[in-house]
């Protein structure tokens, strides 16, 4: 395993530049093109999001899925990956996580978009879609969209799940003393449990637990930053200082402006998935009226885990003061009770179990979420029922093995992974973007945009070239819906 972690590290440390270029020219490119829709469309997405809770036929609502890329963005990465790019990159690495959330809205607009535009209806009553499909279907390579669906099973099948697992068994163990393979035996028990049930029970599961457990989380750390208000303004000064290295003493343990950056965007991408290809595939599950809809609600998502979750998870942090979080001395290693023990040193010691409960119902959510996702993909690759029940017991196993594994090996193992998809989604999203972005304009040129619907027939604004049926008007269906059961289902080409 040694040896193993050595080669991962090594691999990490080359690719990781091309990953922040491309984020960052994704980014900035689809700002540009959107004309800052994500700072314009701000009140759009929420109202969007609020009134989507109603699904049509047999599919998930447009909310569901929102939740369900929402249980998989919030978890151990607004927890135990903040303190990690404190440790690591100072409070600075906070900056770069805010830029990246900016400019990665813009970015989640458009993978789900076009998630929604080359989405394809499948047999129980659902869609399916995300790059592996837009992949194939808009670039026409087929090729290419089996390689990212690989790369995303490895990711969130088996990298990210073992992430998750690994942060509850910490926190149980740091909170209880339970050993991790009891733990493990625990998730595993539950996960089959849950996974087993298929990707509706997913939704309705998710529908509720995301959203109650991101406020829960919330309200104890507004709690805090209420209690030392007075203080907010030199912790958010810190982060702008580290972030420019106007302070040296607030370098973390990997020290300057560069491991500040490199800390930032990998644990901001982490957190909030822009750009990396999994949210697209919940995105396109959804039943909504406009494609677009669905870009702003995961747009929305994005700042919703970055800019509330996670900044408040580091104030918190910077709040707790040296005797809990030191620049430059605290390590990687201590980031699994980081956030448990900041809370606990301003709230009390009865917080250490409330925290840890949290904390579980955060990583176990993404664990859900995670194998959604995978399980979509599978189904691209042609995996079949056989294929979905392989993907079940592939998250039972990863729970598993996570749980006993060290925090260093399951992080850097997480960060090569999503590296390999995330590349190959931001050069589908350069090729595509346009299609997105047209999506948009016709939905601004609509009067009521929380309200429009979507012809693809005919339509001023988009290119000829995108294929389907779900969104070209059809004789007693409605905009994005196709569920008849004697249709052929156009997932027949992939």
């Amino acid at each position: 395993m040694n040896a193993i972690h050595d080669g991962i590290l090594v691999a990490n440390d080359k690719l990781t530049w091309l990953l922040i270029v491309l984020l960052a020219a994704a980014g900035i490119l689809f700002t540009l093109w959107s004309k800052g829709a994500q700072f314009r469309r701000f009140g759009t997405m929420v109202k969007v999001a609020i009134g989507s809770r109603s699904g049509g036929g047999e599919g998930i609502s447009s909310f569901q899925a929102f939740c369900i890329s929402l249980a998989s963005r919030v978890g151990t990465g607004n927890i135990v990956g903040v303190a990690i790019a404190l440790a690591l990159g100072g409070p600075g690495a906070i900056f770069w996580m805010w830029v990246m959330a900016f400019l990665g809205m813009a970015t989640a607009f458009v993978e789900a978009t076009l998630a929604q535009l080359y989405k394809v209806p499948h047999t129980d009553g659902t869609f399916r879609g995300g790059p592996a499909y837009y992949m194939q279907r808009g670039l026409k390579s087929r090729p290419m969209g089996i390689a990212f669906a690989i790369c995303l099973i490895f990711t969130f099948g088996l990298a990210f799940n073992m992430v998750q697992a690994n942060t509850i068994a910490g926190v149980v163990e740091g909170t209880w003393g339970i050993p991790t393979w009891i733990t493990a035996i625990v998730l595993v028990v539950i996960t089959a449990a849950i996974v087993l049930g298929g990707l509706k029970s997913v939704a309705r599961v998710t529908e509720y637990m995301a959203p109650l457990m991101a406020l829960a989380y919330f309200l104890l750390a507004l709690t805090v930053l209420v209690l030392r208000i007075g203080e907010v303004p030199d912790a958010i000064g810190d982060i702008f200082k580290g972030a420019f290295g106007l302070d040296q003493a607030l370098a973390g343990t990997a020290g300057g402006i560069v491991a500040a950056m490199l800390n930032g965007v990998k644990r901001g991408m982490f957190s909030n998935e822009a750009g990396m290809g999994s949210a697209p595939n919940a995105a396109a599950a959804a039943t909504t009226s406009h494609p677009a809809h669905q870009g702003m609600v995961q747009a929305l998502g994005v700042f919703i885990d970055t800019i509330i979750v996670c900044t408040s998870t580091a104030v918190m942090i910077l709040l707790a003061g040296p005797e809990v979080y030191t620049p430059g001395v605290t390590t990687r290693d201590q980031a699994a009770t980081l956030t448990q023990t900041a809370l606990a040193s301003e709230l009390g010691s009865w917080v250490a179990p409330v925290m840890a409960f949290l904390i579980f119902v955060f990583a176990f959510s993404s664990v859900i979420g995670n194998e959604t996702y995978a399980e979509v993909n599978m189904d691209f690759m042609r995996g079949g029922k056989v294929g979905a029940f392989a993907i079940r017991l592939l998250t039972i196993g990863a729970v598993a093995w996570g749980a006993l594994q060290s925090l260093a090996f399951v992080w850097d193992l997480a960060d090569l992974a999503m590296t390999f998809m995330a590349v190959l989604n931001l050069v589908a999203l350069m090729a595509l973007g346009k299609h997105a972005i047209a999506a948009l304009r016709d939905l601004e040129s609509n009067p009521d945009p929380v309200n429009a619907g979507f012809d693809l027939d005919d339509n001023p604004y988009m290119p000829d070239d995108v294929p389907g049926e779900v969104w070209r008007l059809r004789p007693g269906h409605a905009p994005g819906q196709w569920f008849a059961p004697n249709d052929v289902h156009e997932d027949a080409d992939v």
